[in-house]
This record gives structure tokens, C-alpha cells and sequence, in this order.
């Protein structure tokens, strides 16, 4: 909420004031500041923007940071280095020791496009701890390839993404280590909601699901294994259908009893919606539903009511989505 979020900002104020007393923090409130509204295009609240180097024309939206801590990280990573310079295993052992998550660059050289795009990546996940390494000794520690990003969970790495100079994406990289923060697959519900809308992934897929089934286990170890192929891409969630809190979700995809197990996918930016062709959740169903998505080829799902019983009684009929075709075609 937005008290919620004003406490935290207050409390990231009062630390950076004896750590960094040239960054000041201030808050309006639009509604009585209209010019300002306008001016800097505020659409939702609360909505942070950082000010660099006195200039008003383009400041920085500071998105998704909820934690005073965060909020600590997010400014000194634009005001400073984003990352730790890493010289030996010992210093890399203290980052990936420190907290549940740590990110690891591998590099041949600290001075290369990749370097860039793995900094400025760095300034966008302020949820964790980044170091960046050019020494053979610390690669050859760990195994790793040079020119590598490696993410550690819990000490151990979890995933390894080759880093090609200067054509990776920063956006995606973003995407790919943000999901990080959320389990390879995110049970919906009222805590985690605020945080899977958090991820810059636009593209979900929910598997509709009562927990008490008896089939429940195989089919979530089989949705676990197809999430594994597409993190960064797709972000897996569960919903489970016996939860009552859920029911605002189900009406919004239109899924009754009958239908469960149900998966589908939701393009957040054109709210579009896609319906699995196959009834089983295998593994192999779900890769090629993922895959036909992400290369545009599924086909949208319109959800369409019923048809009304007594839909042709009346001079004028009365058309769903379901009757459409055959009556007017």
C-alpha cells in the first residue's frame, strides 16, 4: 500500500542521511500539485523517480522497490558502482554466503560490452547482492566459463547464462535474474500477488488445479519441469481451485469446475488470453504450448458465455461467441 511504501521510503531516507547526505528525498502529493502531475506524466501511486545531476527533463523511474534496504541499494547502484569488483574466491565466497541470492559475473576482461550490460543490470535488481570477477583463480574455483552470469541460491548455483559481447539483452537479462526472487513456480495468493506483477515478465501461464486432487502431484511436477525451460520467458503460476480467495481469478478466465486442470496463458500488455490445446498436462504439452506462444502461433482463446436457452424465441436472436458462426455464417 501506499502508507506502506511512504514508511519504508521515510526509513531509506533516515539511514542514506548519515551514509550519503548529498541525496535528498522528498515526497508531493499530486492531487493538490496538478502542474507537477502533468508535468512528470504520473499515472499510479505511489510513483518514485530519482533526480540525477540537478537536471528535471528525465528522471529515472524507480519500479518495483518496496523495502527501505532496497530503496538503499537502488540509489547507491545509480550514485556509485553497481557491482563488487571480485579479486579473490574468498571475497566471492562472503557475497554468495550472504544472502539467499547472489549474481556472479565471469569475465575475460572488466572492460567489454558485456561488463556494461551486466552493470546496468545490476542497477535495475536492487533485491540482490552483485560481484563481477576477472581472475582466473576465482573461475577456476567455481568451473566456470569466462564471459559467464551465474546466478547462486542458497550458496549453489542455479543457473548459468553465457554472456555473448555486447548482443545480450538487458532487458531480458533483467527479467531472467528478477524471476529469481520468486520460486521456479509462485502459488498465487494475496502476499505473492503483489510480488509476481513485480517480475518484468509480461507473459504468464497458470495452471488452474485443485491441491487435494489425487493426480495433483504428477501434474505439478510435470508443470515444475516444463517452468524450469522457460524462466526468464514465462512465468509459471499455480492456482489452486479448492482456495475461495481465488475466486476473482477464475471468473476472470472463465474456468469452472469442469475445466480443471486448466492452463492457461495471459499477455499482461494486451491482456490476451491462450487456451492449452491438450487436456493432459504432460510435460511435452506444455513445452509445445509455451513454444507455439512464443513463436505466435497459438491461437488466442475468446472465452464465450453459454448459449441462453431461449436465445431464438424471440424475432431478434440473441448471439454468444458460441452460436456466432453457425447462425450468422
Amino acid at each position: 500500500s501506499s502508507q506502506n511504501l511512504s514508511e519504508e521510503f521515510a526509513e531509506a531516507a533516515r539511514q542514506l542521511k548519515k551514509e550519503a547526505p548529498r541525496i535528498q528525498f522528498g515526497k508531493i502529493d499530486v492531487t493538490h500539485q496538478h502542474d507537477l502531475r502533468k508535468e512528470f506524466n504520473i499515472q499510479a501511486f505511489p510513483t518514485v523517480k530519482f533526480f540525477a545531476n540537478g537536471s528535471r527533463g528525465d528522471p529515472i523511474d524507480c519500479k518495483g522497490v518496496r523495502k527501505a534496504s532496497t530503496f538503499i541499494t537502488w540509489v547507491k547502484r545509480r550514485t556509485g558502482p553497481s557491482t563488487v569488483l571480485i579479486n579473490s574466491t574468498d571475497q566471492a565466497e562472503a557475497i554468495i554466503k550472504a544472502d539467499d541470492l547472489a549474481v556472479i559475473g565471469f569475465f575475460r576482461e572488466l572492460h567489454n560490452d558485456s561488463v556494461e550490460v551486466f552493470c546496468e543490470t545490476a542497477r535495475d535488481v536492487p533485491e540482490m547482492p552483485f560481484g563481477m570477477t576477472a581472475s582466473e583463480d576465482v573461475c577456476a574455483n567455481y568451473g566456470i566459463q569466462r564471459n559467464s552470469l551465474v546466478v547462486f541460491k542458497k550458496g549453489k548455483p542455479v543457473h548459468n547464462e553465457a554472456l555473448e559481447d555486447g548482443r545480450q539483452n538487458k532487458l531480458g537479462l533483467t527479467r531472467l535474474i528478477k524471476t529469481f526472487t520468486l520460486d521456479l513456480v509462485t502459488e498465487y495468493n494475496i502476499e505473492t500477488s503483489v510480488k509476481i506483477f513485480d517480475v518484468p515478465v509480461e507473459n504468464h501461464i497458470l495452471l488452474f488445479t485443485p491441491r487435494n486432487s489425487e493426480t495433483f502431484n504428477e501434474v505439478y511436477e510435470n508443470y515444475w519441469s516444463a517452468a524450469a525451460e522457460f524462466r526468464g520467458k514465462i512465468l509459471f503460476v499455480l492456482v489452486d481451485t479448492n482456495e475461495a480467495r481465488n475466486g476473482r481469478i477464475f471468473e476472470y478466465f472463465r474456468i469452472r469446475d469442469i475445466d480443471v486442470p486448466a492452463v492457461r496463458i495471459l499477455n499482461l500488455t494486451s491482456d490476451a488470453k491462450y487456451k492449452m490445446p491438450a487436456d493432459e498436462v504432460t510435460v511435452k504439452n506444455l513445452k509445445e504450448f509455451c513454444q507455439s506462444y512464443l513463436n505466435g502461433k497459438a491461437k488466442q482463446h475468446l472465452s464465450s458465455e453459454e448459449i441462453p436457452e431461449d436465445w431464438d424465441k424471440m424475432p431478434v436472436k440473441v448471439l454468444v461467441g458460441k452460436n456466432f458462426n453457425s447462425i450468422i455464417f
